[in-house]
């Protein structure tokens, strides 16, 4: 089965921060569920900070 993986979080990542986890995460599966490469498809969801709530906050708010 093709691995898919959906990231979701608050705020943005650079295309580098994203490239690097994406790294990361595929070659995690590679080495530890032997799925190739080439099966990894991985999502980034990037959320305004006001569209998430912790402990009954908003992120952002003081």
């Amino acid at each position: 089965m093709m691995p898919y993986v959906n990231i979701r979080i608050a705020g943005t990542l650079s295309r580098e921060q994203k490239k690097k986890i994406a790294e990361e995460i595929t070659d995690t599966l590679e080495r530890v569920a032997h799925k190739p490469r080439s099966y990894t498809a991985i999502a980034f969801d990037e959320l305004p900070n006001e569209n998430w709530a912790i402990a009954g906050e908003l992120l952002g708010e003081e």
